[in-house]
């Protein structure tokens, strides 16, 4: 992969915003960890038991009716599965069948309060306001 093929993004969280629509689903995050190594999570609603290998690490997905909102500490996940620093996240692979709405990342994870209507798990509702005729 040239370096102009990957994302380059630094920021330890993902976030995923996707709907369950009751079929098999997945994603694969491939990440480049402080040795230069190139390593890929995957997540999925099919498979049951986590899996380590020394470039993937597999793991199972459950997802609630309607709207769910995935959160995932790239840093946290890249030390526990190799003890490595997270460096960077090259690319992004969403599999299957999904609504997705939004996916992206920040440095820290955000209070609902904190976020822009866009990024929230359930958008406002607007209500609608009746004008009166003179």
């Amino acid at each position: 992969m040239n370096a102009s093929d990957s994302l380059g993004i630094t920021l330890p969280y993902i976030i995923l915003v996707v709907k369950n629509m009751k079929k098999y689903f997945s994603f694969e995050i491939q990440i480049q960890d402080d040795k230069n190594i190139t390593r890929r999570f995957r997540s999925s609603n099919y498979q049951s038991t986590t899996r380590i290998k020394p470039f993937i690490c597999t793991m199972p997905l459950r997802m609630d009716d309607g709207w769910n909102q995935i959160c995932i500490n790239l840093k946290d996940f890249c030390k526990r599965a190799y003890g490595t620093d997270y460096k960077r996240t090259d690319r992004i692979t969403v599999h299957s069948t999904c609504r997705l709405r939004r996916i992206y990342f920040s440095d820290r994870l955000y209070s609902e309060d904190e976020l822009p209507a866009e990024f929230k798990l359930y958008l406002p509702v607007q209500q609608s306001t009746e004008t009166e005729e003179a």
